[in-house]
């Protein structure tokens, strides 16, 4: 199965759009899964793994998808990038979708070299990920690689108009017909998707939209009729889910929205056991969406 069918019958199957972000950061990391490691990069790289493998476990009945951030683990070097692979593949166990956050993009043999590290097929074992995120902004030849994978079946997920405030600075910049730039970038990425459709109707070329702004995810449907559309900034950010039906207007795996440190850190706010309220945030998120 493709990558856009996998993620339908994922949604349709546990009747949730929620995507997991995994966002590990030292301080914040219960007591529990610190204790007992030794100081360093590879006992870093060791928290991460079991905090990740442990947030997983509580919030695979709820969610369909997670989202590594992959900078927190190049950080750590040999030992963060392995815990990552060991982490991606305890997701495929678990029935969850990895979506790798590496927003990558390049020119000639490099951005095939990133598209091979994350999404070929590795001596018969399966990709380290089912998708994984790319920046647009060199152009159609630096996305060329990660294309020909969506083609075979799996998956991309192109910046369009992202989630942070200095999104504006270039992305709301207007052309000279005055349009935005991101929506020119919309309809690039709705082109580039027209080859890699599955049986769904939604495409493997997908768009990262941020849902701190809920009118460019309005527009963004317009533009993308067949595009999933990843949502992040929901929680912490300000997003909010009940903002984000227009994803949803076409097919229920239209959208996915995106939680991590309102979900993976909810312990912080909570009273009892930290996987419980790791837990109760993403079924509370669940239930807010608008395909729930």
């Amino acid at each position: 199965m493709t990558f856009s069918d996998r993620l339908a019958a994922a949604v349709a199957a546990k009747q949730s759009s929620l995507c997991v972000g995994l966002d590990p950061r030292i301080e914040l990391l219960p007591p529990a899964v610190i204790g007992g490691l030794k100081p360093g990069r590879a006992g870093r790289a060791r928290a991460y793994e079991r905090f990740c493998l442990e947030v997983m476990d509580a919030v695979a009945g709820e969610a369909v998808a997670v989202k590594p951030q992959v900078a927190f683990f190049e950080a750590l070097g040999g030992p963060g990038l392995s815990a990552l692979e060991r982490i991606c593949a305890a997701a495929a166990d678990a029935g969850l979708l990895v979506i790798a956050d590496a927003k990558r993009g390049d020119i000639g043999s490099t951005s095939i070299a990133y598209a091979e590290a994350w999404l070929a097929p590795r001596d018969g074992e399966p990709p380290v990920a089912d998708a994984l995120t790319v920046n647009p902004y060199m152009g159609r030849d630096a996305l060329d690689p990660f294309l020909a994978w969506c083609r075979d079946g799996r998956g991309v997920f192109v910046l369009c108009r992202t989630s942070n405030p200095g999104a504006a600075d270039l992305q709301e910049q207007l052309l000279a017909d005055g349009r935005p730039v991101w929506e020119r970038t919309a309809e690039l990425i709705d082109s580039w998707g027209a080859e890699s459709v599955g049986d769904c109707g939604l495409s493997n070329v997908a768009a990262v939209v941020g849902a701190t702004a809920p009118d460019a995810v309005a527009r963004a449907r317009e533009l993308m009729p067949r595009t999933i559309l990843l949502l992040p900034g929901v929680g912490a950010q300000g997003g909010e889910s009940a903002a984000l039906a227009p994803a949803f207007r076409d097919h229920p795996a239209g959208g996915l929205i995106v939680a991590a440190r309102s979900v993976i850190y909810a312990w912080r706010e909570r009273r009892g056991d930290w996987q419980q309220s790791v837990r109760a945030a993403a079924a509370e998120l669940r239930q807010a969406a608008p395909v729930a």
